[in-house]
């Protein structure tokens, strides 16, 4: 689906961000009683989706899925429009029965698909997909049987309290366990959305070699965690620190609340650049024609 006109660079981007409260106040409903059945659930999908997956449990992106099939008993796609290629190769090799968290009642992904569940009330027009993201993710939680109500005002608490923007050569976003699937989001939308310079780290990893290409160049939020997460969470930001970045280590909640954050520091850089977020690069004849290469 094309993003309709908007006279104001990000206008689409801006409004689903805030329009998450809402949205996400209608999941419960649209899941309904469903509930994923007993035994060995996997999850997939390509891009946005695929970290939205990850939040389920055990996930493969869609092109290991579609090399490897998984061994379990349900697979869970997630496609925001459910026209991804290698989300519906990944339906189509897996041998049982198929579950569909999306944005449209009807798609190819549907035809596939044993049970579609409709986590948003619309399709989504800005391409960083940021409210799309939320409500699958709230939808996967509901699947598995857990009460996602309080996520609406946590939502709307970390839509008042945004990080502060600013000229970065890179920014990099640290992160483990729970956790991890929000780094590589929050990466995602800031590539994207602001067309930053942004790589995500898994909290150890970063540990293990990648600090050698980091400097005072980069802007660092390390995701805190808990337990043993957040310990190593502050091991990762005291290294960071003592290489000159400027570096926040950011308490987490749930994935659903704390990218919203990194949403709203995408809007603001995308604004600073004047880059509009909501196309992606979309209307620039160079990155369709990238696009042309591969479909």
């Amino acid at each position: 689906m094309l993003p309709s006109h908007s006279s104001v660079a990000g206008e689409l981007t801006r409004k689903a961000i805030h329009d998450q409260p809402e949205w996400l106040r209608g999941v419960p409903e649209r899941v309904g009683e469903r509930r994923l059945p007993a035994g060995r659930v996997v999850y997939t999908g390509c891009g946005t989706s695929f970290h939205a997956a990850q939040t389920g449990g055990h996930a493969l992106q869609a092109l290991e899925a579609v090399l490897s099939p998984p061994d379990a008993d349900v697979l869970v796609c997630v496609s925001h429009e459910g026209g991804t290629r290698l989300t519906i190769e990944a339906a189509d090799a897996f041998a049982g029965p198929v579950w569909l968290v999306t944005g449209k009642e009807k798609s190819p992904l549907a035809e596939v698909a044993d049970v579609v569940i409709v986590a948003t009330p619309a399709v989504e027009e800005s391409y960083c997909h940021p409210v799309s993201y939320t409500c699958a993710v709230a939808a996967l939680e509901i699947l598995r049987g857990e009460d996602v109500r309080w996520l609406r005002v946590a939502v709307e608490q970390a839509l008042a309290d945004p990080f502060a923007s600013g000229d970065w050569e890179r920014v990099a976003v640290v992160g483990a366990g729970r956790d991890w699937p929000t780094a590589q989001e929050a990466v995602l939308k800031l590539r994207e959305g602001a067309c930053v310079p942004a790589e995500a780290h898994e909290t150890e990893q970063i540990l293990h070699g990648h600090l050698a290409a980091i400097d005072e160049s980069v802007r660092a939020y390390v995701l805190e965690g808990v337990g043993r997460a957040a310990e190593r969470a502050h091991d990762a930001a005291a290294a960071l620190r003592e290489l000159g970045c400027e570096t926040t280590l950011v308490p987490t909640a749930h994935p659903v609340v704390d990218i919203v954050r990194f949403q709203l520091l995408t809007l603001a850089i995308a604004g600073r650049r004047g880059i509009d977020p909501d196309r992606i690069h979309r209307d620039d004849p160079r990155w369709e024609r990238a696009r042309a290469a591969y479909r």
